[in-house]
C-alpha cells in the first residue's frame, strides 16, 4: 500500500520526469550489455581473443568519466534537461555505428566513444529525478530507477536471444540506435529540474567551483573509492557470467538469453525492494546487508553442479548485488553538494567505472591463471574470488561512510 500511495503522490510532471530517466538509463545499459553476449563470436571474426576482445568494454568503462564530467559541467550550468537529450543522441548515434566496425581497431574507437555517451546519462537523469521527486519517495524511485539497468540487460538478453540466432551480431547494434526516439518525449513532456531553476538565480557556477571542491575533497575521493567497489561488483558478477555459462558449463545461445532473463528479474526485484526499504533502515545499513548476502550466495552462483541450483544463485546473486545498487541513486545526490549535484554524483560514479574497468579482462585473466581439470580456462573459480574480495571491500567502504538520508535539496 505504501507503494502505490508514493506513486499517487507524483504529479503529471514528475512522473513524466521519472519515465524518462529511467527509460535513458534503461536504453543505456541495453546498449552496453549487447555486447557481453557476443564478446566470443566478435572476438572469432576480428581473429582475437576473448581477453583482448573484453578490452572494448574497458575502454566503454573506462571512458564514462569524460561523459559525466563533460555532459555534467553542462547540467549545471544549463540544466539537466537539454544535455540529457544530446547526451542519448549521442550514444545511440555510436551504439549504430559499432554494427559497421569493419576491424578491432575501428570497434575499440566506437566502444570508446559509446563510453563518452553513457558515462553522460547517469548522472543527469539521475539528479533530475532526485530533484523533482519528493524527498519520501526517494527510496523507492531510487531503486526503480537504477534497475533501469537491468532492465536494460533484461531487454538485451531477450534481443539477444531473438535477433542474433538470425541475423548475427552486428543487427544487434542497429536496434541498439532506437534510444534516440526517447529525445522527442523529453522534449515535449519532461520540464527542466525546479532544484536547478532555483539555484540558477542565487550560484555564480564557475566562480563558485573552484571553492565547492576545496570545501569537499574528500567526500569526492571517499565516493569514488565507494563507486570503485561498486563498479566492479555488479561488472565482477555480470560481464563474464555469460561467457562462464556458455564456455564452462556449454549452455546453448538460448539457455544462457533464458538464465539472463531470470537473474535480471532477481536483480530488477532487488533493487526495488531494497530500494524502498532504505528509505526506511537506512542507506548504509541495506549496502551492508546485500554484500554480506552476495557472499554467502557464491558457492550456488558459480559451483553449483545441478543448473537449477545455478540458476537460483543467479537470480539470488543479483538481487543482492542490484539490491546494493538501487541505493547508489539517491545515496550518491544525497551526499552531494547542491551546486554539483548534475556533475558530482555522476562524475564519482563513472571514476569509479574507470578504475573498475578492467573487471571483465582480471577475470579473463584469471580464469587462464587457474584452469580446470580438462586443461580450460576456469571462469567459475575467477568469478568466485574476484567477487568475494570485491564483496569485503563495499563493507568496508559502506560501514565507514556517512548518510545523509532524507535530506532537503
Amino acid at each position: 500500500m505504501g507503494t502505490v500511495r508514493l506513486f499517487k503522490s507524483l504529479n503529471h510532471d514528475q512522473r513524466n520526469t521519472f519515465v524518462a530517466c529511467f527509460l535513458g538509463w534503461t536504453l543505456d545499459a541495453f546498449d552496453f550489455f549487447l555486447l557481453t553476449f557476443v564478446i566470443v563470436p566478435m572476438a572469432h571474426d576480428f581473429a582475437t581473443s576473448i581477453a583482448d576482445l573484453g578490452y572494448a568494454i574497458t575502454l566503454t568503462l573506462a571512458m564514462r568519466p569524460v561523459g559525466a564530467f563533460i555532459f555534467g559541467l553542462l547540467g549545471d550550468r544549463f540544466g539537466r534537461r537539454l544535455p540529457l537529450m544530446i547526451d542519448i543522441v549521442f550514444y545511440s548515434l555510436m551504439e549504430l555505428l559499432t554494427a559497421f566496425s569493419p576491424n578491432y581497431t575501428v570497434l575499440l574507437v566506437f566502444r570508446a566513444l559509446y563510453g563518452i555517451g553513457m558515462g553522460g546519462e547517469w548522472g543527469l537523469g539521475a539528479s533530475l529525478t532526485m530533484e523533482s521527486l519528493p524527498v519520501d519517495s526517494r527510496g523507492l524511485f531510487s531503486g526503480i530507477l537504477q534497475q533501469g539497468y537491468m532492465f536494460g540487460y533484461l531487454f538485451a538478453a531477450a534481443v539477444y536471444g531473438i535477433v542474433y540466432p538470425i541475423f548475427g551480431w552486428r543487427a544487434l547494434f542497429v536496434v541498439g540506435a532506437l534510444p534516440a526516439l526517447l529525445v522527442i518525449y523529453i522534449r515535449a513532456k519532461v520540464p527542466e529540474s525546479p532544484v536547478w531553476l532555483r539555484q540558477r538565480s542565487t550560484v555564480n557556477f564557475w566562480a563558485s567551483l573552484g571553492d565547492i571542491l576545496k570545501r569537499h575533497w574528500l567526500l569526492f575521493i571517499y565516493v569514488i573509492l565507494l563507486m570503485t567497489a561498486f563498479n566492479a561488483m555488479s561488472h565482477g558478477t555480470q560481464d563474464m557470467y555469460q561467457t562462464f555459462l556458455g564456455e564452462q558449463r556449454g549452455l546453448s545461445v538460448k539457455a544462457k538469453s533464458i538464465i539472463g532473463i531470470i537473474y535480471a528479474v532477481g536483480a530488477i526485484c532487488g533493487g526495488i525492494l531494497v530500494g524502498h526499504l532504505s528509505q526506511k533502515f537506512g542507506r548504509r545499513r541495506l549496502i551492508i546487508l546485500t554484500a554480506i548476502g552476495g557472499i554467502i550466495l557464491i558457492p550456488a552462483w558459480v559451483f553449483s553442479p545441478a543448473l537449477s541450483m545455478l540458476v537460483a544463485g543467479g537470480f539470488l546473486m543479483q538481487f543482492m548485488v542490484q539490491g546494493a545498487w538501487g541505493i547508489v541513486p539517491v545515496h550518491l545526490n544525497e551526499l552531494s553538494p547542491g551546486e554539483v549535484r548534475g556533475t558530482f554524483p555522476g562524475f564519482a560514479y563513472q571514476l569509479g567505472n574507470l578504475f573498475a574497468a578492467n573487471t571483465a579482462v582480471v577475470e579473463a585473466r584469471l580464469a587462464d591463471h587457474f584452469r580446470n581439470a580438462s586443461g580450460h580456462p576456469d571462469y567459475a573459480k575467477a568469478l568466485a574470488l574476484f567477487s568475494f574480495v570485491i564483496f569485503l571491500a563495499v563493507i568496508v567502504l559502506a560501514a565507514i561512510g556517512r548518510e545523509e538520508r532524507g535530506k532537503e535539496f
